[in-house]
């Protein structure tokens, strides 16, 4: 079969994805052998910023006042803003070569970052789509402009809150979100009422700065040396406090049911040694999934006053500074029978034998009995979004519309936004048995695992766009529909603005994880 035998300009789109696999493959290894981690995606960054200014686009690096994002944009006269977003960050402590076996990237620590969904394919997809709609706006001189964003640090929901504060996405007409699929009842389809969950995140800076005082009445025992005098608890004993504090929380407070985490990182324990001098820096984490605003706010009340609380114990100050704060998604009906109809036209990614090889291979390393379809069922077929939803339904309480998280949601209150979820290569258990996320990861590196899904994900999305431009009636109707869920739209009396300020300034100067090269080589570091 033809695929859109009777749209010829989508038919030219998938001809030129055809066209342009084996280079675009090559560029999803270039961004997969980076694996930078968030907020330290240099090189990864540069990459895109130059491709895209090759291909046309005017491109400001840094937009938002976050180094390793940009905000791309092409025009072809005046009609509607369509967006997009590549995302490159990794995940610390996910390094994993593309081997069969389980073991990290040649030359690095496996503590090293590496691509987990994986976003190295997630961008590759939806530059696939922007480029292949962008030629055919060329060739058939189809009005309307292209805005292809940046957005580091998704794994801490970083960039995207960020760029909505700011206003980039206010003069978007429609948006596409791309995702390798990560729900069991979503390989290849879109959400329909169900969408992710608002993501919160803060950091508690504990310090010991006048460690002298503690105690300062009773401490004065004509011993001058300050190994034999009490010491001042300090910032150790305050993130331990706090750590311990959020588990008991997390018994105490939250419901017992839904679909909700609270994970903590620490960054930061001490800075002196194993003296007897008290520890001065202290700095952890709190990320919140939640289903509701309402739950967000009450998680961190209750944190804020904790905190609050161990400084006071533990000698120290603290400083309290958010990372992010998203929004829940809002769905759009219209923008997912859209895209649904063009992915039902394309079907679902085919896996060529080189890359169920690979996964065979996988499964006997481990024990396993090879199976002659190595990946889980239904890679194979579409789920349509009406019956992915009542998956989710059934799996949820009554009161929870939100699952997961995800910063694409930021999107959503701007423009009628579609969320794609594309099948990644993922091992087939019929027995239950439970396979190392490096599997997956390892896959991830190998063009016969990857491709398909994220050239499925291109033509799905270059179809929608050019849809969106030329059919008349889709952008019209996914807009009004927009308007009746946000209430208004932008600045409507029932719109949920961003929940960081206009003048928020990205977490970028934190110690978070990165590569470094000394004499010693290239390691692993928590820079100060």
């Amino acid at each position: 079969m033809t695929i859109f035998a009777n749209a010829p300009v989508k038919q030219q789109a998938m001809a030129w994805i055809d066209a342009q696999l084996d280079s675009l493959s090559a560029d999803h290894m270039t961004i997969w052998n980076l694996h930078e981690p968030s907020w330290r995606e240099y090189k990864s960054v540069a990459w895109y910023v130059d491709r895209l200014r090759a291909e046309g686009f005017e491109v400001e690096a840094g937009s938002g006042g976050m180094p390793t994002a940009f905000c791309a944009t092409w025009s072809n006269g005046a009609g509607p803003t369509i967006g997009g977003y590549a995302e490159y960050d990794a995940v610390p402590g996910q390094s994993q070569a593309a081997v069969p076996y389980r073991a990290p990237r040649e030359g690095s620590s496996k503590y090293a970052a590496g691509h987990t969904d994986p976003h190295s394919a997630l961008g590759i997809g939806s530059l696939t789509g922007f480029l292949a709609a962008k030629a055919m706006m060329e060739k058939h001189n189809i009005p309307g402009r292209l805005q292809f964003m940046g957005e580091p640090a998704e794994k801490m929901c970083g960039s995207k809150p960020v760029h909505a504060a700011k206003g980039y996405y206010d003069d978007l007409d429609a948006a596409i979100s791309f995702h390798p699929h990560s729900f069991p009842a979503l390989t290849n389809g879109c959400f329909w009422d169900t969408h992710s969950a608002p993501y919160w995140s803060r950091i508690y800076t504990f310090d010991c700065d006048t460690p002298e005082t503690w105690q300062q009445s009773k401490a004065n025992t004509g011993i001058a040396h300050t190994h034999f005098s009490a010491r001042a608890p300090g910032a150790i004993d305050a993130v331990c406090l706090m750590y311990s504090a959020g588990k008991y929380m997390k018994e105490s407070m939250l419901p017992h049911h839904g679909s909700w985490t609270l994970n903590e990182h620490i960054l930061k324990a001490g800075h002196a040694s194993a003296d007897n001098i008290a520890p001065g820096l202290g700095q952890i984490q709190y990320s919140f999934r939640g289903p509701a605003l309402a739950m967000c706010e009450q998680v961190f009340e209750v944190l804020d006053r904790n905190a609050d609380h161990i400084a006071q114990m533990s000698h120290c100050t603290v400083h309290k500074a958010w990372i992010t704060r998203c929004r829940p998604g809002l769905p759009n009906h219209a923008m997912a029978r859209l895209a649904f109809s063009n992915f039902q036209e394309i079907g679902p990614p085919r896996w060529p034998q080189e890359g169920k090889v690979f996964a065979r291979q996988i499964m006997q390393g481990l024990g396993r009995e090879p199976l002659e379809e190595p990946f889980v069922d239904g890679h194979d077929r579409l789920t349509p979004p009406w019956e992915a939803e009542q998956a989710f339904r059934a799996q949820l309480p009554a009161w929870q519309h939100h699952i997961a998280a995800d910063d694409y949601v930021e999107y959503t209150w701007h423009a009628p936004t579609v969320r794609l979820y594309v099948a990644r290569p993922t091992l087939a258990s019929p027995d239950g048995y439970r396979y190392g996320e490096w599997t997956r990861n390892a896959m991830g590196g190998v063009p016969a695992c990857i491709d398909p899904m994220w050239s499925t994900a291109g033509r799905v999305i270059s179809a929608t766009i050019l849809d969106l431009l030329t059919d008349g009636s889709s952008l019209n109707a996914a807009q009004r529909e927009f308007q009746d869920r946000s209430g208004g739209g932008i600045g409507g009396p029932e719109w949920t603005a961003p929940l960081l300020p206009a003048g928020f300034d990205a977490p970028v100067g934190y110690g978070w994880p990165e590569y470094i090269s000394t004499a010693r080589g290239e390691g692993w570091s928590h820079p100060a």
